[in-house]
């Protein structure tokens, strides 16, 4: 059995990793998604703090779209570049 001092360690290594990843260049795509999950997340905290009165069923997907958001955000925030590859590097050809 594993002492709890090791596997705080091993916690905190993964969580170093984690941010050492997060400060890295992301691909041009996940830029997009970080921007798109930033502004569903806004939306939904605009329909949570309405000074008026709203259906449940209003509340409920505001509830989602700031999860949602939140997490669209994080994951795209962490997708980092392959050997400093573009995922897209056609991105710009795709309308063509």
């Amino acid at each position: 059995m594993k002492k709890a001092s090791e596997k705080d360690g091993k916690f905190m290594d993964k969580l170093k990793a984690y941010f050492k990843r997060c400060g890295q260049d992301t691909p041009p795509f996940f830029k997009k998604l970080r921007t798109a999950g930033l502004i569903i997340a806004a939306a939904g905290t605009t329909l949570l703090a309405a000074p008026i009165a709203l259906p449940a069923a209003v509340i409920a997907i505001g509830g989602y779209l700031v999860v949602g958001g939140a997490v669209a955000t994080a994951m795209s925030q962490a997708a980092i570049a392959k050997d400093g590859e573009d995922d897209c590097e056609d991105e710009g050809k795709l309308g063509n």
